[in-house]
């Protein structure tokens, strides 16, 4: 008998990490860092609740930190198994999780220099020698290759379109009465969105681990691109700099790509386009390097030779003076820079500058979690805290939310349409609680489909 738990993800949308067990494997799908709230990032330095050694593997879903951000940590506390994952995800791994690590000391040193931490010294979560050893654990696996884990026991990863190199897990356990399919979403990525390729059709399950980031929400009837084009005439207009909080992986590069598309078409000037994110820019590049996974639009304007990327004013600001330099621009300019959430990175820096000013916008592109700064602008605080001090809001603060890479859920219910026959269960995960109930309420409606939404460390036993 498999058994399935919920080691994050749960009640929230951060901590992706579900452990399998089954034909004598213990399989640790994603590997996240909570995120958010206080009570969540805490969690990050509570005792793992099984003993990290014992996994036998753990298998990525994609790169975004919430999904693997703690795997330096896993490997610092005895992991020494496999770690899967799409060639793309692989690539953008050996970005992020030295990012990460970087942050985590940066951070650690910081509140030793200021003083404010209740531990003597501070120290980091993990170090840049952890993610080190994580990376070094990876095995590459592509899309459709099926790899046998246990006699019992099979992996294939089906692409997700979520972003690149993001994969549904496919798992197959052998048992006497027949075969057993358990898939999981990962995040569930979004149909015709620019360079990724539409989310692998599944015609059925016998355990759906299901994501459910805008489980009540919908992405709006609104062409995207006619927004996007209103906000950057605005702000050109207007004279001022447009700040746009984005993530390094993924949304950074659609932005782009829709920019250009946008220059092309003369429905917007042109102006200067500062990417402010060594992240960013390096994922850009793992972008163009893994053009297998993109889509047949994007392969054909490769094959006239269009730099799908590059927009006609593009600087990338890799160094920390060419970011501080950026603060000598004025007006009539853009400013992409991560994170997405303005939970740290070089944005800050950004906000802390341009926020107070009524002549700037900072544009939401992406989903804001509970206890982010993002979240807390987007509510209409008049001040936020940044570097210590509390920064007012003065700035249009505008939201599109037609860039999200998560389907919402008339797309989701799209896609389990394709479903042949009824899975035992569902299990639904990765979303605020209100979201989640409210997906598990619309399947049940639309389908009449068995669902759970699991809390944390909740255990289900599967026939």
């Amino acid at each position: 008998m498999a058994k399935l738990t919920f080691l994050g993800a749960t009640g929230t949308v951060t901590g992706s990490k579900y452990l399998l067990e089954a034909d004598g494997k213990k399989l640790l799908i994603d590997c996240g860092m909570f995120q958010g709230l206080k009570e969540l990032r805490l969690r990050n330095w509570e005792d793992f609740p099984i003993d990290p050694s014992s996994i036998d593997a753990v298998i990525l879903t994609h790169a975004h930190i919430d999904h693997t951000g703690y795997l330096p940590k896993l490997v610092q506390l005895g992991f020494k198994g496999t770690v899967y994952a799409t060639p793309a995800t692989m690539d953008l791994c050996q970005i992020m999780l030295p990012d990460s690590a970087h942050l985590q000391e940066e951070d650690a040193k910081y509140a030793n220099k200021k003083q404010f931490t209740k531990h003597e010294p501070a120290m980091p979560l993990y170090s840049l020698t952890d993610a080190e050893n994580a990376l070094e654990l990876f095995q590459p696996l592509p899309y459709g290759k099926i790899v046998d884990l246990s006699p019992g026991l099979t992996l294939c990863y089906r692409d997700a379109g979520h972003i690149l190199g993001s994969a549904f897990v496919d798992i197959r356990v052998k048992q006497e009465d027949g075969e057993r399919r358990i898939l999981f979403s990962g995040d569930l990525g979004r149909p015709a969105q620019p360079i990724l390729r539409d989310p692998h059709t599944v015609f059925g399950t016998d355990y759906l681990v299901l994501e459910s980031t805008y489980g009540n929400r919908l992405h709006g009837e609104t062409d995207r691109k006619e927004d996007l084009a209103k906000v950057i005439n605005d702000s050109y207009e207007r004279g001022g700099v447009l700040v746009i909080p984005s993530f390094a992986v993924g949304r950074t590069q659609e932005l782009l790509y829709t920019i250009r598309e946008l220059e092309n078409e003369k429905r917007i000037p042109i102006m200067p386009i500062f990417v402010d994110s060594p992240m960013a820019i390096n994922a850009t590049n793992v972008f163009m390097k893994n053009t297998q996974d993109h889509d047949m639009e994007s392969k054909l304007a490769k094959l006239k030779g269009i730099d799908i990327l590059k927009t006609t004013d593009l600087r990338f600001a890799k160094t920390a003076e060419q970011s501080k330099a950026i603060n000598n621009i004025f007006g009539k300019a853009i400013i992409i820079s991560a994170s997405g959430m303005v939970t740290g990175g070089r944005i800050l820096h950004h906000l802390f500058n341009r926020l107070a000013n009524p002549n700037n916008t900072v544009l939401f592109i992406g989903y804001q979690a509970e206890g982010t700064r993002g979240r807390t602008i987007l509510e209409g605080a008049e001040s936020v805290k940044i570097h210590g001090q509390q920064v007012p809001v003065k700035a249009h603060i505008e939201q599109i939310s037609g860039f999200s890479a998560h389907a919402d859920y008339n797309e989701i219910l799209a896609w389990l349409s394709s479903f042949n026959e009824a899975p035992r269960k569902i299990f639904i995960v990765h979303g605020e609680a209100s979201q989640s109930a409210a997906l598990g309420e619309r399947i049940q409606a639309s389908f009449n489909w068995e669902t759970a939404i699991p809390k944390y460390l909740e255990t289900f036993d599967l026939d």
